[in-house]
């Protein structure tokens, strides 16, 4: 039985980030992961650049059952903190649209950053560790056991493995198990930040649209995203998608306004007067990639020339350009999610230390907890301001 005062389960953003600070005062460390690399999720992000942070970053990026519980975490470790370490280990980045941050070369930059940090703070890290066992003891520390037989007992254990998204570098539900395991609440959970998918009617209507892209507004349950929208061959994507994906429950439509830019019938209707012997697909290629004008176009049966068709018609095509009302039959799946809603129940945690409130010593951050960001580097934010705020106290 070996004894630490601080054992994370988690090797990822926010179990480095509580790992590093908690070393930081002193106190020992060991951050054990059942993955045989540390932090994945960094390394695949942002296209392999790492989305490491948005500089717009805001309680309103949020979403949870209890809305205002990140606000503490982020105030007190805010990204321009973060942006700050970034320069310190000379790693060189740039903003993309909307504030999104990334490594000018390599994820690996940031996951090079974090463990220099744990080794500075004489953080132990053992991969390849899966636990098997978690006892509270009557003093209030923690036994944990692995699979190996190998023991730790600390008197604060915090949780940072993750949610469900992506299993295929390792995601589990490990951390619900352990949030069960001591009686706490669950907020159900579901993919996020995902892909939509058509049912096979829609699928086999659509496939030819597979692969265009356009800048589009998505709406859904009130909430409304302005980006890019991609046709797939399963259903649509892109960052608008991903980012309405979060909002919208089984069995929700969305409505797709496919050029906020231009009012389709005020074009079609000049159009049938300047130019009557046009197609009606070839003027909404105006506005549209040809291959979506011809596909809308054909659905409506308009193939005659725009001049010889009835502005009811014409209506009714505008329609499915700025209002297309489409019903998806699920999403993508944890396969491909980006993050996981739902997790942890915030009222079980205290909102500056992330400490459970009915179990002291135990603590859950990032990705386990229902608090989930949009897309654009809003979830690491979430890890690295969750991981600080429980390093400071564990």
């Amino acid at each position: 039985m070996k004894n630490v005062d601080v054992l994370v389960i988690g090797a990822g953003a926010a179990g480095l980030m509580c790992a590093i600070e908690a070393g930081k005062r002193g106190r020992s460390v060991v951050v054990v992961d059942h993955s045989d690399k540390p932090a994945e999720k960094i390394r695949i992000s942002g296209g392999g650049r790492c989305n490491f942070t948005n500089i717009h970053t805001s309680p309103e990026n949020f979403l949870s059952q209890n809305k205002r519980f990140c606000v503490s975490a982020l105030k007190r470790y805010t990204q321009h903190d973060f942006i700050e370490m970034v320069n310190h280990h000379e790693i060189s980045w740039h903003e993309k649209t909307l504030g999104q941050l990334f490594c000018d070369e390599s994820s690996f930059q940031i996951i090079d950053m974090l463990l220099d940090e744990c080794d500075a703070a004489d953080v132990t890290i053992r991969l390849n560790t899966e636990i098997s066992n978690i006892i509270r003891r009557d003093d209030g520390g923690f036994d944990v056991t692995t699979r190996t037989g190998a023991q730790w007992t600390c008197a604060s254990l915090v949780v940072a493995c993750g949610g469900l998204s992506i299993p295929k570098i390792g995601a589990t539900g490990f951390g619900y198990q352990i949030a069960r395991q001591f009686g706490l609440n669950i907020i159900p959970t579901r993919a996020a930040l995902v892909p939509l998918t058509f049912d096979p009617e829609l699928r086999a209507q659509m496939g030819q649209l597979s692969g265009i892209s356009v800048d589009a507004v998505v709406q859904c349950n009130k909430k409304q995203f302005r980006e890019g929208l991609l046709f797939t061959h399963r259903g649509l994507s892109g960052p608008s998608i991903l980012q309405i994906s979060s909002y919208c429950d089984e069995g929700d439509g969305i409505v797709v306004n496919l050029n906020p830019e231009e009012d389709a019938f005020d074009l079609l209707k000049s159009a049938k007067s300047e130019t009557p012997k046009q197609a009606v697909h070839t003027v909404l290629s105006r506005i549209l990639p040809n291959r979506l004008a011809q596909m809308i176009t054909a659905r409506h049966d308009l193939e005659r020339p725009i001049g010889e068709t009835g502005d009811k018609a014409l209506r009714k095509l505008a329609m499915d350009v700025n209002q297309w009302a489409v019903m998806p039959n699920g999403t993508e799946g944890y396969r491909t999610a980006e993050v996981t809603i739902g997790g942890v129940d915030t009222n079980e945690l205290s909102s500056k230390t992330m400490e459970c409130r009915s179990v002291p010593g135990l603590y859950f951050i990032g990705e386990v907890v229902d608090v989930t960001g949009h897309l654009g580097g809003f979830n690491f934010q979430w890890a690295w301001s969750s991981g600080w705020s429980a390093g400071q106290v564990v």
